[in-house]
């Protein structure tokens, strides 16, 4: 150490030289100071649209809270202001992080966040869900904007007309202003290549993974979960909003089909209504299956932890994907996937599910009763579960996304 160094001099020098070498540290400061002087360590003022972080979050909702939870976890140098209409729980615990709550409605929501963001002086604004203020922030803030999906583009038939409008007259002119553009999976990547005239230097991947609360839960818990909820013995399980996309017409039809040689069968729905949801339930009272298709509605939590861990599978149907959260919590519980060949479904499931044509409603039919069938199947679709859930974490999703902001 430096004071055993010195004590040795003392022995080698006069001792009027001893005062001197004893406030050695003043003859150092030149050389561990100067640096931090002329070069000191720029902090930034990082704003991010946390909207959809609260409430019952869907695919975008959860993103948005486990990302930015993990970048904070990772980053307590550069100071963040959190943008949202209501308080969001889970930030409380970061000491360089700020909650700004604006009770306002609509476009004037947005045009109140960019003026704050304008008068706090942010040096970077990420928007995670929402186009709008990317476009209206002026040009002294560097932008990060996240696209999820191009289903607006591609399947504007399956999705909310009003988000629709919305994105296709905003999107090109927020990729413009973006310093960066930030998509969930290489498939988005590639439609966002196609569809706009962007660098691929300016589009980075981050993933999505499944929350460490996603996990295979012992027998007793799940025995005490199914006789509270008195929940059937056997179902398979879909999770997803109730809207077109999701492609629960062709699941209820394949169900169908299944119910017929195994009655014993049931299939439940997790998810709220979304839009165009009615024609589901028509669906379901035209089959005469109201006593064996059962909507649940929103869950997260336990519930929908012990219901992956005792469904048969969990079949995802999707049309359009721009990842597609469900396939890993289910893997994560040890629950087998059967799931749609289609966008970038393939991409997050790997050789780890039972892959179908979502517009072959006897294709999924088949996928469900081979499941039922062969539990050596079943057997190599959890153990391969495990590991491609293994390969996806929000920490270094978001250590990605820490990358890029210094970056910009």
């Amino acid at each position: 150490s430096c004071e055993k160094l010195i004590s040795s001099a003392k022995n080698l020098f006069p001792q009027n030289l001893h005062c001197l070498l004893d406030n050695y540290h003043l003859l150092l400061f030149p050389f561990y100071k100067f640096p931090q002087i002329l070069y000191p360590q720029s902090t930034m003022k990082i704003a991010i649209d946390i909207r959809t972080a609260s409430g019952e979050k869907t695919g975008k909702g959860w993103f948005t809270f486990h990302i930015v939870r993990n970048l904070l976890g990772l980053d307590r140098k550069n100071k963040y202001i959190l943008y949202a209409k209501n308080k969001v729980p889970g930030f409380d615990d970061f000491k360089n992080v700020e909650q700004k709550i604006i009770k306002r409605g609509g476009i004037f929501w947005h045009f109140a966040a960019a003026r704050d963001a304008g008068k706090e002086k942010v040096d970077i604004f990420l928007a995670p869900t929402s186009y709008i203020i990317p476009v209206i922030l002026p040009q002294s803030i560097k932008k990060i904007i996240f696209v999820h999906d191009l289903v607006a583009f591609l399947f504007p038939n399956t999705h909310n007309k009003k988000a629709v409008f919305i994105e296709r007259m905003l999107l090109k002119k927020a990729i413009q202003k973006s310093d960066a553009v930030v998509t969930i999976s290489k498939h988005t990547k590639k439609d966002l290549m196609h569809q706009f005239d962007v660098k691929e230097s300016k589009i980075h991947i981050i993933p999505c993974s499944a929350g460490d609360e996603f996990m295979p839960l012992g027998k007793e818990e799940l025995e005490v979960f199914a006789k509270k909820t008195t929940l059937p013995k056997k179902f398979f399980l879909a999770v997803g909003t109730i809207e077109p996309r999701k492609n629960y017409l062709n699941l209820i039809k394949a169900f169908e089909i299944v119910n017929k040689g195994f009655p014993d069968y049931h299939l439940m729905i997790v998810g709220q209504n979304g839009w165009g949801y009615e024609p589901v339930y028509e669906e379901i009272r035209k089959k005469y299956l109201n006593k064996k298709v059962h909507v649940l509605g929103y869950l997260s939590g336990k519930s929908l932890i012990c219901l992956y861990n005792l469904a048969q599978a969990l079949v995802f149907p999707s049309y359009y994907e721009g990842f597609g959260i469900p396939p890993l919590e289910a893997m994560k519980c040890g629950c087998p996937v059967i799931a749609s060949h289609t966008s970038s479904i393939p991409e997050v499931v790997g050789d780890s599910a039972l892959l179908i044509g979502p517009k072959d409603f006897s294709a999924i039919a088949s996928a469900m009763i081979k499941v039922i069938k062969d539990k050596e199947l079943c057997a190599k679709l959890r153990e391969h579960g495990f590991m491609q859930a293994g390969k996806f974490s929000w920490d270094y999703s978001a250590q990605k996304l820490l990358d890029i902001i210094e970056e910009a």
